[in-house]
């Protein structure tokens, strides 16, 4: 009689044909001892982590011996894997061993060597940092080296929440990130970059090839600058700086940009600044200037009808000299932005001593003031907010012969690979609930496994669109145009379906896989020989 096993694939293949490439389970047990006695090593154990975080199955990762129960472990890991190996014992020791190895240190070997294997682009760093929201009552860890879960300033607005800060770098080659590490929730940026710009001064310098740092405006402060001095830096000059106002206001007089494309220009200037020379570029952006028109009709329609509750309450009042009713007008123009005083008018109200109608001999008793006022809205002003909104100042101390202004510009432009990886980690279906666990130690040691998901993620999309390149081909896209860059979770859903038949006979067993179609082995075809070995697909 015989008996026919069917266990779903889906994109699973891809991820786990990519970890074997990559070597990730090597790397990590050859840093992480193993007791013989364990079903599976401490590398399969992560493993198995990345997997469930990268099938989006939004289950938590005490479940994960429940999303491998219809699997193919075998082909997904090895021979003699099944998924009990992957209980929640099993998967918090790893954590515990990931921790005690160095978090920031195991991560930053893995992402080296897998860079390297890679041919990764490392020149430019893109660095940032984001923060996850937690929930129940966390007890600080014995451990002196566990980071603090607590509030802090919350960029997911959740400030009743208790939270982790999560530093990364990424490389601006495919978004590759280079650097994990975890701080207490109450960690400000601008002293996290400040470390890091510290720590990476002898890094770049030893590097075989030149290296960029690429940051947002906390990076560039007075405290820094030391640190900054001994980097080539690439960052945003933030605008509470009195000479940005200066140089912004100085460019618009000038009016001598230089065009890079139909929404970007800039102008450049050398000036020395907190003692380093650099070159500023103050850079006009046609989106900033229509998202700057938006936020500023909206703030225009809330001042004038501010503004106007202001004068009518004004004009109700009664002064005593007309000097104190210019002052109490004034009073109200100085909170004014967009709009200035109009037409003005102050009308005597004189009461007299007697009742009736007065005659020119009656006795006069005082004499009261009452102003009334309009406005109109000051183009002058909002031509001039309009153009500092749509203008920004980049800083850097790297000059002509190394990068020239169009790839200053465009590294900084490249910072969103860093924040496209932080929404890729924050998706609400990527290791949905894990980090409901309870030890600070253990969330510390997850955030780097997901992170190194994120590291598997980026290498996979990146390998794939290379070789669309170099084969000048496309894929269709979610509403079948081609395109030459997909991504890569919307290939994961076109692999959504793929299953792997076993039928057991008294004599043999014979495994297929089922769902291929001609556009799946495309894509298939695109990571590599481990891939299609598990797909059982040529790879030509």
């Amino acid at each position: 009689m015989a008996r026919v096993r069917v266990e779903r694939l889906d994109h699973l293949g891809v991820i786990a044909g990519v970890i074997k490439e990559l070597g990730i389970v090597e790397l990590i047990d050859s840093r992480i001892d193993s007791d013989e006695q364990e079903a599976i090593t401490t590398g399969e154990a992560i493993s198995g982590m990345l997997l469930n975080g990268l099938g989006f199955s939004d289950r938590p990762m005490s479940l994960t011996p429940q999303f491998f129960q219809n699997k193919p472990l075998d082909v997904l890991f090895r021979p003699g894997v099944v998924a009990s190996h992957f209980n929640r014992f099993k998967l918090g020791r790893s954590l515990d061993k990931v921790f005690a190895y160095g978090c920031d240190a195991l991560f930053s070997e893995i992402s080296l060597a897998v860079c390297r294997q890679a041919g990764v682009d490392l020149r430019f760093h893109s660095l940032d940092t984001t923060t996850f929201s937690l929930t129940g009552a966390y007890v600080p860890d014995s451990d002196e080296s566990a980071i603090g879960i607590v509030r802090g300033y919350s960029k997911d607005h959740r400030p009743d929440l208790k939270q982790v800060v999560l530093e990364t770098i990424v490389s601006q080659d495919g978004g590759i990130p280079l650097l994990c590490k975890s701080w207490d929730g109450n960690a400000s940026d601008t002293k996290i970059f400040e470390a890091r710009a510290a720590d990476l001064i002898t890094q770049f310098q030893d590097a075989d090839a030149p290296r960029y740092l690429v940051a947002d405006a906390k990076l560039y402060t007075k405290d820094n600058a030391a640190n900054l001095s001994g980097l080539s830096f690439i960052t945003r000059i933030p605008e509470t700086i009195k000479t940005v106002g200066q140089v912004i206001k100085q460019a618009w007089e000038q009016d001598a940009w230089q065009v890079i494309d139909r929404s970007l220009a800039y102008q450049g200037l050398i000036l020395s600044h907190y003692g380093i020379t650099q070159r500023w570029l103050i850079v006009y952006s046609k989106q900033a200037e229509k998202r700057a028109e938006k936020t500023m009709a909206k703030a225009q329609k809330r001042e004038y009808d501010t503004i106007q509750k202001a004068l009518f309450h004004l004009q109700a009042q009664r002064f005593n000299t007309q000097q104190d009713a210019q002052k109490a007008l004034l009073s109200v123009a100085k909170k004014l932005k967009y709009h200035r005083i109009g037409h003005t008018q102050i009308q005597q109200h004189i009461r007299y001593a007697k009742k009736g109608r007065p005659t020119p001999e009656t006795p006069i008793r005082d004499i009261r003031f009452q102003i009334t006022a309009d406005i109109s809205p000051d183009k002058e002003k909002i031509q001039v907010i309009r153009q500092r909104k749509a203008t920004f100042v980049i800083g850097t101390n790297i000059f002509d012969e190394h990068l020239s202004e169009k790839d200053i510009i465009q590294a900084y432009k490249g910072q969103r690979a860093v924040e496209t990886g932080f929404r890729f980690l924050k998706d609400p279906h990527f290791f949905a609930a894990s980090l409901f666990l309870k030890k600070p130690t253990r969330i510390q040691a997850l955030l780097t496994v997901m992170t190194l998901a994120l590291l598997v993620y980026a290498i996979a999309q990146r390998t794939m669109r290379a070789c669309l390149s170099q084969q000048h081909d496309t894929l269709p896209n979610q509403i079948g145009q081609p395109t030459k860059r997909p991504t890569l979770r919307w290939l994961f859903q076109i692999l959504d379906g793929i299953h792997r038949v076993t039928l057991h006979t008294h004599t043999k067993t014979d495994t297929m896989i089922e769902g291929l179609t001609d556009i799946r082995i495309k894509i298939l075809r695109l990571f590599g020989t481990q891939v299609c070995q598990i797909y059982q697909i040529y790879h030509p």
